[in-house]
């Protein structure tokens, strides 16, 4: 059976274009008619040059210079307009190609599951959307109209070198193909791997130098340099290592390209001294020397677009396939027949969970539950599956084995909507959009009123922050120096939470980031919240789950404890020996290090 063959880049990004392909196309046969246009001056500047060469010395016999002259000024302007125009046709077939593109896949990462932000990493998927949008508006603006162009050229080129004088036209081509096949030495099948190889060491950069920015309090605080972070110096030391061999690699190819592009004027000069050798030669030899070394600088500014037009396609093929690896990525299935919760009870029965098939279970086994109007804690070591545990409640990805369900239905019956509507999800980092306090709460309920807002912010015990903000609820972050603590945003989200007003609330380390003063309003914040609701508190701050109604102590990935504060301390197990290193902590002063 023959093998199906993969669209084209090309082909993928006209079926991006919808109807205005159409532009393309046109873009296309106009880039053409420019290039012929623009090799007519030459034609009447070599009658110029011909006619001065008739005459002379008597110049007054002169007669068809300014006729010539003005075709030549009207060619040449009307080259350039009709060029123009297939600028503007491909410029707008190719801002909406690379917008369609765009929204394509953010609608469907959208759809994938939040884990796969995570896997993939936040830089690498970032650079992939920008990357496929600028390499395509850049392909299909000013890329295919020059390769339009470019092919033409070189055919008017022949028809010309040939048509006034075969010799010269000999003379001509014989650097045009020595340097077409030096550039293929540099443009062939392996540079499309090198290409891959580029893209990715760049991706690798740009994954870490979002890790690196992340922490740079960290280095600023500890006074460190960027090589205290092995892994971007590694990628930076990568993207390096390559570039620096890629281009010695190419080094030779390229001055020899560049040699030979440029060397027409010495085959000539070379001819027209074998030409003229002894006394015995016409002027017409004279005229067309003249004219070929005018008109010959033209080939080498043709065969450098051909030679960036094939670089630019291999990298909108990598954009292309990079962003294909992305839509290939199947959302999590909806049901057929979707089922409605009944109630706020969520319980994990036999839960199995890996990141990778071959990476050891996040989670194993794993069995808990959270009744409704209940707040459960689930705490324990690093890496011992608590986020994990959160995010498959949320729905963030599915058990490879066992079962999660909210009000007696299993979430993967649920649908998307559904499910959220009855989730609540404070995450441990909760970054608010530079918008106003009212627009990121609007996130949770888009016709929330500002009476609305005001309560939901009130029991949040956000007053104190809305009262010094010089607008309120519409005073737009992160303008004229208005900027909120950790703390502070992690209120903001625990109010956006309640006006969400969901039956079930997964806090997931959400007092992190507060500070000794704003943790008792945090503590109120979730006293609040719980009202009504079914609470589950993924914590490392044991002084938050004392109050919790059960506590969940996990350890690699299974319930190792289950029970209340003071029932988990009298069985002296893992959750004692957390509190114990918890209040060391907590009562550690500086004096008793020394």
């Amino acid at each position: 059976m023959k093998k199906k063959e993969s669209p084209s880049a090309f082909s993928r990004l006209m079926e991006y274009a919808g109807q205005f392909r159409v532009l393309t196309y046109l873009s296309l046969i106009l880039s053409a008619l420019s290039s012929v246009l623009a090799v007519l001056p030459f034609v009447y500047l070599w009658r110029i040059i011909r006619e001065v060469l008739q005459v002379q010395p008597d110049f007054s016999q002169a007669t068809g210079i300014v006729r010539n002259g003005w075709m030549a000024v009207l060619f040449a302007v009307l080259a350039w307009l009709v060029y123009v125009g297939a600028l503007v046709c491909s410029h707008g077939s190719a801002f909406r190609t690379a917008g369609n593109m765009k929204k394509a896949l953010m609608r469907h990462i959208a759809r994938l599951p939040i884990g796969f932000a995570d896997e993939m990493g936040s830089g690498k998927v970032r650079r992939i959307v920008t990357e496929v949008t600028g390499s395509t508006e850049t392909l299909l603006a000013h890329n295919l109209p020059d390769m339009a162009g470019a092919v033409t050229m070189p055919l008017c080129m022949l028809v010309m070198l040939f048509l006034y004088d075969w010799r010269y036209g000999i003379a001509c081509l014989i650097p045009i193909v020595l340097s077409f096949v030096t550039m293929m030495r540099m443009a062939g099948p392996a540079m499309q791997e090198d290409m891959r190889q580029y893209q990715n060491a760049l991706e690798r950069m740009s994954n870490e130098a979002v890790e690196y920015v992340r922490g740079i309090p960290v280095v600023k605080t500890f006074g460190q340099t960027v090589f205290s972070f092995h892994r971007f110096k590694a990628s930076i030391d990568d993207y390096r290592d390559f570039c620096m061999h890629y281009t010695r690699m190419m080094r030779k190819s390229m001055v020899g390209y560049t040699v030979l592009i440029h060397s027409a004027f010495v085959f000539i000069l070379g001819l027209t001294l074998f030409l003229i050798r002894g006394e015995n030669y016409g002027t017409d030899i004279l005229l067309n020397f003249l004219f070929y070394v005018i008109f010959t600088p033209a080939i080498a500014t043709t065969m450098s677009k051909v030679m960036f037009m094939s670089e630019n396609d291999m990298r909108v093929k990598d954009a292309v396939q990079r962003m294909d690896s992305i839509l290939g990525i199947e959302p999590l299935p909806e049901a057929e027949h979707a089922e409605e919760p009944r109630g706020a009870l969520v319980e994990l029965w036999d839960v199995t969970y890996r990141y990778a098939p071959d990476a050891p279970a996040a989670v194993s086994h794993l069995s808990l539950r959270a009744d409704q109007n209940e707040i459960v804690a689930v705490v324990g070591p690093s890496g011992s599956g608590k986020t994990t545990a959160a995010g498959l409640i949320s729905r963030f990805f599915d058990p490879q084995e066992g079962e999660v369900l909210i009000g007696g239905a299993d979430v993967r019956q649920i649908s998307k909507d559904t499910l959220m509507r009855h989730i609540a999800y404070v995450f441990q980092d909760n970054r608010l959009l530079k918008r106003s306090i009212a627009d990121n709460l609007r996130i949770a309920k888009p016709d929330a009123t500002e009476a609305e807002m005001l309560d939901a912010l009130q029991k949040a015990q956000c007053a104190d922050i809305i009262a010094r903000l010089p607008q309120g609820i519409h005073t737009v972050l992160g303008t004229r120096g208005t900027y909120l603590s950790g703390g502070e945003q992690q209120r903001i989200a625990i109010a956006r939470a309640m006006l969400k007003d969901a039956p079930v609330v997964i806090l997931d380390e959400a007092s992190a980031f507060a500070d000794p003063e704003c943790e008792a309003q945090v503590q109120a914040a979730f006293r609040e919240m719980a009202k009504g609701r079914t609470v589950i508190m993924i914590a490392h701050r044991l002084s938050t789950v004392r109050n919790a109604d059960r506590i969940y102590v996990l350890k690699d990935g299974r319930v190792e404890e289950q029970g209340q504060h003071q029932e988990l301390l009298e069985k002296r197990g893992l959750y004692a020996q957390m509190w114990t290193e918890y209040q060391k902590a907590v009562n550690w002063k500086v004096g008793e290090a020394v």
